[in-house]
């Protein structure tokens, strides 16, 4: 073996520590929220008044108290901004990494402030408005958040925490309330807009659409008075990002437009126009799902939503409009065979939209048929990425848990197939994530995992195994571990076990995963420990975990004796015997690769085999199981075994006879 091999893998992994409490991830402040603050910053309000939120939170930040600025107030008020400002402020002249803390607490309604991170040097924005709300015991988490910004002084780091308007309980104590920074005025969105199409996007020849005079009329008219009062910071970003992404020209101001309304008089006007024609309606929903396909493939999804057959009659068929001039009336545009609405941006969305809130009963016969256009070999097989995002932005367009809810009960409703399944999963994984509904949803998956129904909780586990665990990959740990936790290893502790060591593989979270799983396995009785255990260490999937553990034990005694804690703990829980069993006899193989320590391995084996001597899976290891052939690698290790005298000398007659039969 390489001698440097497995010091390079353990370098890739992480550091391998019993360190109980892993620290929240991380992640740097996206560029263009810093370009916003550095190029285009706006700091008056509609009427010329000085917006101070940012101002405010640098002297929270930079005074003689923590190193805290709590900024506080209603949504659409610019606080994100405005703290990310602050931090941009403050950094000047410090080179400060400015970066933003995960929310990835293993209990979200208690979290635990030991967990923040507390690198020297750094900015950190912490935003938990959408769940500091349900946190059980504010008062003591915030006075945790003051003690910890008090130590970030010595490290010569900031933290600006944003939270919604009532969370933060600044009433409890003046420590508590000298660290707030009250949002209670919005930029100029007018301001926003204009500075943004100059020196973010580059177009200062398109302010002249935001200017227009009292006197103008048409489009450029009605572009300036796109924005109000009372618009937010984020509606003046988008009308922005339409305008510089629009053709100069009438036609591209009028789509810009209509983007940013959310096409809103569009479907409004489509909607108006087929009131007497529900074919026509279901071909607008077929179109805007299968986006892409051809007509007639587009116009059979349309049937199939309304539980027709094709037409067999000659004069039905012959009698109206034809295809594409039906579907050009809806907005569409067939180029050849293909239909598309790629024209129109977020068209999709409203067309969804006015769907879901005009005609409520329509929600279950949707979901159905897209589980019929989404099955194997169907049309929409491939779209089932396309067609998940759609309904997650239906979601947080409506801000509404119940939306959620009702795709989430789906799950055992619709046909139980891996494309629905996987559908599914995508659709919670984005809402999980959303600025909005996202704290809520987590809460779901929490509950879901603990869901009895097979099909919900191997839809969780599939969250647990995509990008959710990138994000969150402690809350998507504790979710895996209530699957794990199930009576019968089926295919949803089957599908969370991949989930397991599909995290575990990943770059730099290794000692995440390591440090809690050993803390479960070590637990008395706990199956989801032991299974979770055992499947992180088993090399017939992926030797990469096991190599890297190898490795950690060799330098760390700690570590090793971690690993022999674990196994005692399976070896003593009869319900993961056969698992046991499977995975000493995968360490028996291992031994015989080039890239394991066989030594090592050995020495494993030999401790925990003569501490389990009368554990069913170290006896069959030992003297094999009837009717079942030991393979090569069993043989071998029972040679090298250091086994007492007399129990040597009954494997070698098991060994002689065996061979003689």
């Amino acid at each position: 073996m390489d001698g440097n091999q497995n010091s390079r893998i353990i370098i890739a992994a992480g550091s391998i520590t019993m360190k109980s409490k892993p620290q929240l991830p991380v992640a740097d402040i996206p560029q263009a929220e810093l370009d916003v603050v550095r190029r285009a910053w706006v700091e008056v309000d509609v009427h010329d008044r000085h917006v101070q939120t940012a101002e405010s939170a640098v002297t929270r930040l930079i005074g003689e108290g923590p190193r805290l600025a709590v900024v506080t107030g209603p949504p659409g008020y610019g606080k994100r901004a405005a703290g990310i400002k602050a931090l941009w402020d403050v950094s000047q002249g410090q080179s400060l990494k400015l970066q933003e803390i995960v929310p990835d607490w293993e209990k979200p309604g208690s979290p635990d402030i030991a967990e923040l991170p507390d690198a020297p040097g750094t900015g950190y924005l912490l935003d938990v408005a959408a769940e500091i709300s349900a946190w059980q015991n504010r008062s003591s988490s915030a006075q945790q958040l003051v003690c910890y910004a008090e130590e970030l002084r010595l490290s010569g780091s900031y933290l600006v925490v944003i939270a919604d308007e009532h969370g933060w309980p600044e009433a409890v104590s003046g420590a508590l309330a000298g660290v707030v920074v009250r949002a209670t005025a919005r930029p100029s969105a007018r301001r926003i807009a204009r500075m943004h199409l100059e020196y973010l996007h580059h177009q200062p020849s398109r302010l002249r659409w935001l200017t227009a005079t009292p006197t103008d009329t048409g489009l450029a008219r009605e572009a300036s008075q796109q924005l109000t009062d009372g618009s937010r910071p984020a509606d003046a970003a988008d009308l922005a990002a339409e305008l510089a992404a629009a053709e100069d020209s009438p036609e591209g101001l009028k789509r810009a437009l209509s983007a940013f309304q959310e096409w809103r008089i569009d479907v409004r006007d489509v909607f108006s126009a087929t009131e007497d024609n529900p074919d026509d309606r279901a071909l607008l929903i077929s179109a805007l799902f299968l986006n892409g396909k051809d007509a007639l493939t587009v116009q059979d999804g349309a049937r199939a939503l309304m539980g027709e057959s094709p037409k067999a009659d000659v004069r039905t068929i012959l009698t109206g409009p034809d295809l594409t001039s039906r579907l050009t009336a809806l907005g569409a545009e067939v180029t050849g065979r293909t239909v598309t609405f790629n024209h129109k941006p977020g068209y999709a969305r409203a067309v969804l939209l006015h769907l879901w809130q005009q005609r409520a009963d329509i929600h279950p016969h949707l979901l159905k048929w897209l589980d019929t256009i989404t099955s194997p070999k169907a049309a929409g097989t491939d779209r089932l990425a396309t067609i998940s995002d759609l309904l997650v932005e239906l979601a947080v367009a409506e801000n509404d848990i119940r939306v959620v809810r009702k795709v989430h009960d789906w799950i055992d409703s619709g046909v139980d197939s891996p494309g629905h399944r996987a559908m599914i999963a995508r659709f919670l994984t984005v809402a999980a994530e959303s600025d909005t509904l996202g704290a809520e949803v987590r809460g779901l998956l929490l509950d879901s995992a603990q869901e009895p129904s097979k099909a919900v909780a191997t839809v969780v586990a599939l969250v647990c195994q995509g990008e959710f665990a990138d994000h969150y990959p402690q809350q998507a740990l504790v979710r895996l571990r209530h699957i794990l936790d199930r009576p019968e290893p089926d295919e949803a502790v089957q599908t969370a076990q991949e989930a397991l060591r599909d995290i575990a593989a990943r770059d730099g979270q290794l000692p995440r995963v390591w440090s809690t799983i050993i803390r479960w396995a070590t637990e008395r009785k706990h199956l989801a420990g032991h299974r979770a255990f055992l499947s992180l260490l088993d090399p017939r999937v992926d030797p990469y975990v096991l190599q890297v553990m190898l490795t950690a034990a060799e330098q760390q005694r700690e570590v090793r004796e971690a690993l022999l804690d674990g196994w005692n703990a399976a070896l003593a829980d009869t319900r993961v015997e056969a698992e046991c069993r499977q995975l000493l006899t995968a360490w028996a193989e291992a031994r015989k690769a080039a890239d394991m320590p066989t030594e090592l391995l050995t020495d494993f084996l030999n401790q925990i085999i003569l501490g389990h001597l009368v554990a069913s899976p170290v006896s069959a290891l030992i003297f094999g199981e009837p009717g079942v052939a030991d393979g090569e690698a069993v043989i071998d290790l029972r040679k090298n075994l250091r086994l007492p005298p007399a129990l040597s000398s009954l494997v070698s007659g098991h060994e002689h006879a065996s061979a003689e039969f």
